[in-house]
């Protein structure tokens, strides 16, 4: 997002740098209109933001019922990348980051909890998996981008999380934080993307390590990640735009 404060008019700017919105919001319209947007007919619009509170649980877990954890999401080819289509937003700026004395952390809920040097991570024996796939932001744009990285599950698996696991917390250089459901985070295309579009990122895109994947909304993709928590509750603070009424689970 491009600021810590939403716009009233608009919905917010992404808190992470880059977001997404567009061809895929149907399904989210539906889950609206079935969860809040029927039952506030003849309230009035004094009602919505309650009904909307109310009706989020209920949204939530059709969308995790929908979900597939294991179905891959259609990519796209090389030469349908749109490189200027993807706007750089920002939560509080973007933050000083040494590349040469970051780290990666990965604890909480695991046996195993890691600590990675960025040249560590780029010598762990797992697979580097590049993707095309649309970016989409909740402002309403998307753009499609090559994304290269490791896999979340990959590297979460080295960590060994205990079976009573169930979320994930990511926490930035920044300060921005998210948490994810389980399923989402271990989905084959979600990404701990080290790459744009073939180049190394910047740090206005999220260098060293961002979050990529084509199952959630952009505000859920952080950037600039230094740790990774599984948890086996969700706490009161569940993400920053979620803490001031965003929709948690954020499916695409």
């Amino acid at each position: 997002m491009s600021s810590t404060e939403p716009n009233p008019t608009n919905l917010p700017s992404n808190p992470e740098p880059d977001d997404h919105e567009s061809e895929v919001l149907p399904r989210r319209r539906f889950l609206n209109l079935a969860g809040a947007g029927i039952l506030t007919i003849g309230f009035g619009s004094v009602a919505e933001g309650l009904v909307g509170k109310l009706s989020e649980p209920l949204n939530q877990s059709v969308e995790s019922l929908i979900f597939k954890p294991q179905q891959l999401v259609p990519e796209f080819p090389i030469a349908a990348i749109e490189p200027d289509k993807l706007i750089v937003n920002s939560f509080r700026g973007t933050p000083a980051i040494n590349p040469l004395t970051y780290r990666l952390s990965i604890d909480g809920a695991v046996n195993q909890p890691l600590s990675l040097s960025m040249q560590e991570f780029q010598s762990l024996p797992l697979p580097f998996v590049n993707m095309v796939i649309r970016h989409v932001c909740v402002e309403g744009w998307a753009a499609i981008v090559q994304w290269g990285g490791l896999r979340l599950r990959d590297l979460v698996a080295i960590a060994q999380p205990k079976p009573t696991a169930k979320y994930i917390y990511f926490y930035s250089a920044d300060g921005y934080y998210e948490s994810w459901d389980l399923d989402s985070a271990m989905h084959p295309q979600t990404l701990m993307a080290s790459h744009k579009n073939g180049q190394s990122l910047t740090p206005a895109y999220g260098a060293p390590l961002r979050l990529a994947s084509p199952v959630k909304l952009g505000y859920k993709l952080s950037k600039w990640v230094t740790r990774i928590e599984l948890k086996e509750t969700l706490t009161a603070k569940r993400g920053y735009w979620e803490d001031i009424g965003y929709e948690w689970y954020a499916g695409i």
